[in-house]
């Protein structure tokens, strides 16, 4: 284990205090970036993340890239360089990065009703500005709002979150210690309303009982959090029919 950093107490609390499936305090903002069409900035925990999107717009580049029946998604993940404690000198030109964007385009290709815009692209930018584990899962819930603020309908909110075992406990929403503690992680995207998983990602094999538990959890925390961004939707919502009444 992490040098021994003991990561559930005896009465059951995490490093942070939290209970086991307690999600770690949300606050997000859209509308955000000027430039974009739409964006959101997000904080899990100490995790925080930036979504711009872009779209629709014809398809750039080679017309060969067009798809005639729905539009093509484009995301690009990538990760400030001041944004973890580890120096890295090109954090943005990675495997890793280029794995999650790969994830995010097939997670919002499940979300977004694409056949509403033929022969278009819609481009997503995410960037992690601060990294203290569920990079993915912050990445899929600013893009979600920032989907959103661009006036682009989805089938339903998507929604990620982490779950992963301490010795037979599963938490949720881990932060980078939890993640780095050693035992399987799993990360589930979820369309809340209709149970549909988005994406399933999992960093080892896992025995059935112990896969059906750790989905579990994690499809808890996404329906817990499609919560916390309805409300960040409803209350920015209120605050553009204000000012436009204003």
């Amino acid at each position: 284990n992490m040098a021994g950093l003991e990561l559930l107490s005896d009465q059951g609390y995490r490093l942070d205090g939290r209970k086991p499936s307690e999600l770690r305090k949300v606050q997000a903002r859209m509308g955000v970036f000027a430039q974009g069409d739409g964006s959101a900035y997000i904080e899990q925990g100490n995790t925080k993340a930036l979504a711009v999107v872009y779209g629709p717009h014809e398809v750039r580049g080679s017309r060969g890239k067009a798809l005639h029946d729905r539009a093509v998604i484009n995301c690009q993940f990538s990760m400030a360089t001041f944004s973890t404690a580890e120096r890295k000198r090109r954090p943005h030109g990675d495997r890793k990065s280029s794995e999650v964007s790969q994830h995010l385009k097939q997670t919002f290709e499940a979300a977004i009703l694409t056949q509403l815009y033929p022969r278009s692209q819609i481009d997503i930018y995410v960037k992690i500005l601060q990294s203290d584990g569920g990079n993915y899962s912050a990445s899929v819930n600013a893009a979600t709002l920032a989907v959103i603020d661009a006036g682009i309908p989805l089938r339903d909110y998507v929604c990620a979150c982490s779950a992963g075992f301490v010795e037979d406990t599963p938490l949720a929403d881990l932060c980078h210690a939890e993640e780095a503690g050693g035992g399987t992680v799993l990360s589930l995207a979820l369309l809340p309303q209709g149970g549909q998983i988005a994406l399933l990602q999992m960093d080892a094999r896992l025995h059935q009982d112990h896969l059906d538990t750790l989905m579990e959890a994690a499809m808890t925390a996404c329906r817990s959090l499609s919560t916390v961004l309805d409300r960040v939707v409803r209350e920015h919502l209120q605050e553009v029919t204000t000012l436009t009444a204003e």
